[in-house]
């Protein structure tokens, strides 16, 4: 297990770090993006990038390019749906989405607001229909920043580290364990496994929001709370 792990750690390594780091804000680009998000495992990407970190500076440098990526893709989202929204929702790839899953991204924006969109870059499918929901809902677009910015770099912060540490204590423990290697995939796993109940829990506690149900807000609001709209 140590052989074949430092072998792919240390060709992840040899990459040079620059092209590393533009690979991962490529790929949280294309997963943050409309539609696109749903099929690119940009989350694993940026945990492979992760794990070459060879200093704090690298550590922040790729945390800011994920960081810009993420932004760049959820605010490509964002003004097609400003501009295309209606379009892209009725397309051929818009309609394999499931009009179910619009709705429930539309139900979740007039019913949260702001919130929505900071609480939807955890959870799955919503993380790459919200940010074209909203730019289709006139919601400003210096407000969805506001919102954004600190649910990416929370995001990315998190990944980043844990990769990085989980590879740091390997190569400090590999030639003194011949389980090292073991303790790294345990460390990756439990986190993956971490973030999936953690997406789970906040599903359930979100659902109230965004299932089918009659909500006193849908009768209140008509659209975003009125604060949620001013620029």
């Amino acid at each position: 297990m140590n052989e074949f792990l430092t072998w792919l750690l240390d060709a992840v390594q040899s990459v040079d770090p620059l092209v590393r780091t533009l690979l991962a804000g490529f790929a949280i680009m294309l997963e943050t993006s409309v539609l696109i998000g749903l099929v690119v495992p940009g989350d694993t990407i940026v945990i492979v990038a992760a794990t070459a970190v060879a200093s704090p500076v690298e550590g922040v440098l790729l945390a800011v390019a994920v960081v810009i990526g993420a932004l760049i893709g959820e605010s490509i989202g964002f003004w097609l749906g400003r501009f295309l929204g209606p379009k892209i929702q009725h397309s051929r790839l818009g309609r394999r989405i499931g009009e179910e899953n619009w709705l429930r991204a539309e139900r979740y924006l007039r019913r949260r607001g702001g919130p929505a969109i900071f609480i939807s870059r955890f959870l799955p499918v919503l993380h790459s229909l919200v940010p074209l929901t909203v730019g289709m809902s006139g919601y400003p677009y210096r407000r969805f920043l506001a919102w954004t910015i600190p649910a990416c770099v929370i995001w990315s912060t998190l990944y980043i580290s844990v990769a990085a540490v989980a590879a740091g204590t390997y190569r400090e423990l590999a030639d003194q364990l011949h389980y090292a290697g073991y303790i790294f995939v345990a460390i990756i796993v439990v986190f993956l496994l971490l973030i999936f109940v953690s997406k789970k829990v906040i599903e359930r506690a979100e659902r109230k929001h965004f299932d089918d149900a009659s909500h006193p807000a849908d009768d209140t609001r008509g659209g975003l709370a009125a604060d949620d709209v001013k620029d």
